[in-house]
């Protein structure tokens, strides 16, 4: 249930359109639902901060569709479904063959947001093979509303491949970084760009890279300004800060733009 909703329950108690006993009915899955193996928390979106995501890894797909199932029976978005394999997706799917499904990083997405906030995401992948993190977070932060771009194999084994994208760097507002080996690409594509940057440390690399720790060690260590990481394959994570970055920015706008109104 969103804010909004809710304020229209009361407001509809307070002038006698809907009787207390509705109003309870209405409020009765606030503020969770329980499903016996999880409890749905409904009251996120009042709250502000969305409804729930779904980790699909060590569910089954059932307990997955289920929960998917309870987001979706109120009106919050965007409702996701993060590390799917095809048995979750085929479960959630045939319930729901709206969804969406991004076999490539585990995505599911079943409801995104329509208008999300103005500006620009750019995603730069190191790697092909850190592709699937970077959908992730492309997936995620296009289901918050944003407008994302994605630039893959531009890692520092070839930094001409970087400096080539350099107007797209100066016309983005958020970068996101996708990276496994040393983890390298985030400090260069900070040099070059002067907005937040997020980086998402990725388990691809060998041996001494140790499941993308690594990469993560790397970023933490970063001498370039405004380097903020993630966790290690945490597209999702890099995703919706992103997004809020945005909404943040979207928000002072707006409040500027009262006080000038109140000024005159």
């Amino acid at each position: 249930m969103s804010t909004e909703t809710l304020r229209e329950v009361l407001e509809m108690v307070a002038e006698g359109h809907l009787s207390v006993s509705e109003a309870q009915n209405r409020l009765a899955h606030l503020p969770f639902e329980d499903l016996g193996f999880a409890r749905v928390d409904h009251h996120r979106a009042i709250r502000g901060i969305g409804p729930e995501v779904v980790y699909a890894r060590s569910k089954t797909p059932a307990q997955v569709a289920t929960i998917a199932a309870a987001l979706l029976r109120r009106e919050g978005a965007p409702v996701l479904v993060t590390k799917a394999d095809k048995a979750h997706a085929q479960a959630v799917l045939a319930a729901n063959p709206e969804a969406t499904w991004h076999e490539r990083s585990g995505m599911i997405v079943l409801r995104r947001i329509a208008a999300g906030p103005p500006g620009t995401v750019l995603v730069l992948c190191a790697g092909t093979s850190d592709l699937p993190v970077a959908e992730e977070a492309v997936v995620t932060a296009e289901a918050f509303g944003c407008r994302v771009e994605l630039v893959a194999d531009v890692g520092v084994a070839g930094p001409h491949r970087l400096f080539a994208e350099a107007e797209r760097l100066r016309r983005t507002d958020v970068l996101i970084v996708v990276a496994g080996m040393e983890g390298a690409l985030p400090s260069l594509a900070a040099g070059q760009f002067g907005g937040p940057v997020l980086a998402v440390p990725t388990s691809v690399g060998y041996g001494a890279a140790f499941d993308g720790l690594a990469a993560l060690l790397g970023m933490l260590n970063s001498c370039a300004l405004g380097v903020s990481v993630v966790n290690i394959d945490n597209g999702f994570g890099a995703g919706v800060i992103a997004a809020r970055i945005l909404a943040g920015a979207r928000r002072e706008v707006q409040a500027a733009r009262t006080g000038r109104d109140e000024l005159t």
